[in-house]
């Protein structure tokens, strides 16, 4: 895949004297403790274009639209594909329970019926792509050992290298997650995963981050399968925060309403 210039859009937004500030550093759980707990306001809305690419750049679209909400501590999301047809109405739910763990549900329109996504299952891929179910949920910060592994200049942003390694008793499907966290925004800008037998399976990487409303967001990201060569890009057009949406949108009903 055409390598894409990152972080850019960083440097356009923010002054060089922010990104050559110096910080003490961080302990590793301090450190995954702000990324778990940055702001992404109240609630949202947005309408995402997500691209699957093969190993042979062929290209496959997708059209979305995704509403999330903080309900104090707890964070829903609501994803519905609007395009093509082959994935039109096609739902999910993802609720935090409060208590460390989080409950997702999947609507197929052709069964028309909803599906609880079991534990078990978190490891499998999100409607094929390089996405799997446990990426879509946010992690309790204590399901993992963190460590502060050093800082670095990536593409002219002042980062944090967080080394997250989830627990025995963690049914998450890595062994390891390095994490380059920009240091004035708390944002994940690459993450490198790690199966349990250390090899480097998957990375992340944020293509342009903006500051909308106040927020910084990232509208666009690639995950891409080292393996296999497929990768997945999600393009966000549009996004309002902050709107008040309604706690029914986040509902086994409303993922049904179809």
């Amino acid at each position: 895949m055409k390598k894409i210039i990152t972080y850019l859009f960083v440097l356009m937004l923010m002054p060089f004297s922010t990104l050559a500030t110096e910080h003490a550093p961080p302990s590793g759980r301090e450190l995954a403790q702000r990324v778990h707990d940055r702001d992404v306001g109240q609630d949202s809305q947005s309408r995402v274009v997500m691209e699957l690419i093969s190993p042979g750049s062929q290209r496959r679209v997708r059209e979305m639209t995704m509403l999330t909400k903080e309900d104090g501590p707890i964070r829903k999301s609501f994803i519905r594909f609007t395009a093509p047809a082959d994935i039109r109405g096609t739902g999910f739910l993802s609720i935090e329970d409060g208590r460390g763990s989080t409950e997702q549900f999947i609507f197929l329109p052709a069964l028309n019926r909803t599906r609880r996504i079991a534990a078990s299952q978190k490891g499998r891929s999100f409607v094929n792509t390089d996405f799997t179910y446990e990426d879509m949920e946010r992690r309790p910060v204590d399901e993992s050992e963190h460590q502060l592994a050093g800082s670095e200049d990536l593409e002219g942003v002042a980062v944090w290298i967080l080394e997250s390694r989830p627990k025995p008793d963690s049914d998450s499907l890595y062994g390891l997650l390095r994490i380059w966290v920009a240091q004035e925004l708390d944002v994940p800008l690459k993450i490198d995963y790690f199966d349990k037998q250390d090899q480097h399976i998957k990375q992340y990487r944020v293509l342009r981050l903006e500051d909308i409303q106040g927020i910084w967001t990232e509208t666009e990201v690639v995950m891409e399968d080292l393996t296999s060569g497929h990768s997945t890009i999600l393009a966000t057009k549009e996004i309002e925060y902050n709107l008040g949406l309604a706690d029914s949108l986040f509902t086994q009903q409303n993922l049904e309403r179809w």
